[in-house]
């Protein structure tokens, strides 16, 4: 018996990896093996051939960022004639056709903005939720939630982030953990804080009660030893989240994808799809105590998103309503379940809408469509 087979066979039977075992992993080219081993690890935990997907949208409600991270293409700096900040009546009514077309979740992402102060979240989530009480606030990464106890006058941080749960904040997405570990974080986003500042959040979230996911984004030149760190320090902080009794299942989902480099200041060369189905393998077999993993098919492309169910993925993510230009009358928005039904079907498996916290709201059996694959007209 080879050594990645050694390896693979000993977390079948429940052994779990340490850094070196996952260093080997990825230096071995033998991923079909390791996609063999996370698809049985996820069969175990999902037995039932069903892929679930959530119906959302992806609010960015600022683009004002002051932690100039290199490989970002989105933020602005404070003072830009580019900057914005969306007008709350947009943002109920952005919420409002979410709802409209059968969605249930609201990612709300921004930049670090440091001239909003710590007031400007907690109405909004106030008036959020009293308009729209069903909604789920799945919102607001670990930077940004930094950035809100840096403008409240530095409370503790538990503070803040009961303040924004008690004004209607559900849950966290796990955005901005690019790489757990503080050499690469130096490199590439020296001002967003350390792995542990972005960890103390999570673990902050969990203590009082509200779930999160874990993402990691590789690509960025970082080192085999810091992707397994990584790893290791997410399902360490679902150990203490699980083995503490702390009223929170802690991360419900991790989501791997690559690093996007175009229109950034950092030049990489794209990871490949192997590495990628690599990386989501091993990351399934080396959190065994997270039962979710997401594709990131938006990113790979539709074919590399069927292969991903093959490698450890029983979910996949968030159908967002994507805004496009189509004419000169205005904008349109399309939640492309469709694409998202044909896609898991062509996988083998049966399309399942669900909520934030994985509860599965309707199956999509075989030939059933979506009641509303809609278009809207602004």
């Amino acid at each position: 018996m080879s050594h990645i087979d050694r390896i693979l066979e000993g977390a079948l039977q429940g052994k779990r990896l340490g850094v070196e075992d996952i260093v080997a992993l990825y230096e071995s080219d033998e991923i079909e093996k390791m996609g063999d081993a996370a698809n049985r690890i996820m069969m175990r935990k999902h037995p039932e051939p069903i892929t679930t997907f959530v119906v959302g949208r992806n609010i960015n409600y600022t683009n004002v960022c002051d932690v100039y991270c290199r490989f970002c293409a989105f933020y602005r700096p404070p003072g830009s004639k580019e900057g914005y900040v969306l007008p709350d009546e947009t943002i109920f009514r952005k919420i409002q056709e979410t709802i409209d077309v059968g969605g249930t979740e609201i990612l709300m992402q921004g930049g670090t903005n440091p001239n909003l102060p710590f007031d400007y979240y907690l109405n909004l989530l106030r008036e959020i939720k009293k308009r729209f009480p069903d909604i789920t606030m799945h919102s607001f990464s670990p930077a940004e939630i930094r950035k809100m106890q840096v403008v409240a006058g530095n409370i503790p941080l538990e503070d803040v982030v009961r303040q924004l749960h008690e004004a209607g904040l559900d849950s966290l997405p796990g955005g901005g953990a690019e790489i757990l570990d503080d050499r690469t974080r130096s490199k590439i986003s020296k001002l967003k804080g350390s792995w542990r500042d972005w960890m103390d959040v999570m673990t902050t979230a969990h203590k009082i009660g509200m779930n999160t996911t874990a993402t990691m984004v590789i690509g960025f030149g970082e080192s085999y030893e810091e992707r397994a760190l990584h790893l290791i320090r997410v399902r360490d902080a679902q150990d203490e989240c699980l083995s503490n009794g702390y009223p929170s299942p802690g991360f419900l989902a991790f989501i791997p994808w690559t690093f996007q480099p175009d229109n950034t200041n950092l030049k990489r060369e794209k990871s490949t799809p192997e590495e990628y189905l690599k990386t989501l393998a091993i990351s399934r077999i080396a959190i065994d105590n997270v039962d979710n993993f997401q594709s990131s098919w938006v990113t790979m492309g539709p074919e590399v998103g069927k292969l991903s169910l093959s490698y450890g993925c029983n979910d996949f993510g968030s159908t967002m309503i994507e805004e496009n230009v189509v004419s000169a009358a205005g904008t349109t928005h399309k939640v492309n379940i469709g694409v998202t039904l044909d896609i898991i079907r062509q996988a083998g498996k049966t399309p399942a809408q669900r909520d934030t916290k994985y509860n599965i709201l309707k199956v999509y059996h075989e030939n059933e469509t979506a009641e509303r694959d809609f278009v809207m007209q602004n």
